[in-house]
């Protein structure tokens, strides 16, 4: 049988590794439009220097060779035929007898003045764009960033590593805001600000002005505000790559519509990753990628959502570690411990932890994190929770054997 996967994210690279271990002598053939494979998480330090492109990989060296896959690299694809059991790669055709679409999301310029024809402004989604950003910087100086969210203020933080006058615009009151807290969001805003980052909240880029070779060199802002700025990094969100699906017969809404199976409306294609607009967080796209990469081999298999939202932030020096919301709810019980080594925060509902943030010291976070992966309850403890552990949960049955917590 032959297996052709789009894409070389975590979804893809999964899958590719998944369908070789359950088919040694199946053709594996992966098709991306990527030079290499790079995490998009570590993209920012290669605008910084503090990483070249080959070590951004999340694979060995030799993975395509010692998992028997055909790699076709920098090769676009153009077109789907379903019907024919067809990818066309331009005038090229790869025949599959199952197919995996991986291609992951593009980032969303707005239609605002100049910003999605001008060609000084850039997304930050893959390695192309974080070298388009990096040989920028080399002649510019002055950078405006649109959107205060983790792209955007990893982008903004590799640019003041090179030196670069960095300006935020930000719709919200506050940066990270689907990171953090006001007060998790706050030790970075002083840090980032210290280190001479100007911020303007509450407001956005609603024109821009160009020059005679159509590049954008001041935007106005909302409240009236003009900024000068010699390039735009855009972090306003993205969407899923789809385009070259037009006509296909895949379904389609917010992403390929998928199944519990992550199989599509064709029984032979499947889709994985942030494609599908599913919760796009690394762990979830590579279980995605190998839902989808069982059922390929006829092994049955259902992708459930089992692992809750986790970021790790980590600029100036300052770490923080977040698990589900980080933002309560009416009824939701708060926990909040701050000493000097840093901020820690629980939110608690129906007796169960289902948010957490640890700013400075994570030392502690896994075990944090067994009790909310295994759900487990926390309100019926005899003593603070910040002082609970292990053996506060753990029993000991009758042959005297310890059990560790699970599930209640």
């Amino acid at each position: 049988m032959k297996h052709v996967i789009i894409g070389a994210g975590a979804a893809g690279i999964t899958a590719a590794k998944t369908i070789r271990s359950l088919r040694p002598t199946d053709e594996i053939v992966l098709v991306s439009a990527e030079e290499q494979v790079a995490s998009r998480v570590m993209l920012y330090k290669y605008i910084s220097g503090e990483r070249e492109a080959e070590t951004l990989s999340f694979v060995p060296g030799d993975f395509f060779e010692s998992n028997r896959v055909t790699w076709k690299k920098e090769t676009r694809v153009t077109k789907v035929a379903a019907d024919e059991k067809k990818v066309y790669c331009g005038e090229e055709a790869v025949t599959y007898d199952q197919l995996l679409i991986t291609t992951g999301a593009k980032s969303t310029i707005p239609p605002v003045g100049a910003l999605r024809t001008a060609k000084n402004v850039f997304g930050l989604r893959d390695l192309a764009d974080a070298k388009a950003i990096r040989e920028a910087a080399i002649a510019c100086e002055k950078v405006v960033i649109v959107g205060a969210g983790l792209v955007g203020m990893a982008a903004a933080y590799a640019l003041m590593e090179l030196k670069k006058d960095v300006t935020v615009v930000e719709m919200g009151a506050e940066m990270l805001a689907l990171n953090l807290d006001g007060q998790g969001a706050s030790a970075y805003r002083t840090r980032f600000e210290e280190a001479g980052c100007k911020f303007h909240f509450n407001t956005a880029v609603e024109d821009t002005a160009v020059d005679h070779e159509g590049a954008v060199r001041f935007v106005t802002l909302g409240d009236g505000t003009i900024l000068p700025c010699d390039f735009l990094v855009v972090a306003t969100g993205a969407r899923p790559a789809i385009e070259f699906l037009e006509n296909s017969g895949i379904a389609c809404g917010n992403g390929i519509t998928v199944d519990k199976y992550m199989r599509t409306n064709f029984p032979d294609i499947y889709a994985a990753g942030d494609v599908t607009g599913l919760s796009g967080i690394w762990p979830n796209a590579m279980r995605q990628g190998e839902v989808a990469a069982k059922n390929m081999c006829q092994e049955v298999t259902v992708y459930e959502d089992t692992f809750a939202v986790k970021n790790t932030i980590h600029f100036f020096d300052l770490v923080t570690l977040t698990i589900g919301p980080t933002k309560e709810e009416p009824g939701d019980r708060v926990e909040v411990f701050a000493d000097r080594k840093g901020y820690q925060k629980l939110i608690i509902r129906d007796g169960r932890i289902v948010g957490l943030i640890l700013q400075g010291d994570i030392s502690n976070s896994g075990f944090w994190q067994y009790l909310i992966k295994h759900d487990i309850r926390v309100d019926n403890l005899d003593k603070p929770i910040w002082k609970v552990s292990f053996a506060d949960f753990i029993t000991i049955n009758e042959e005297g054997e310890y059990r560790w917590p699970q599930a209640v």
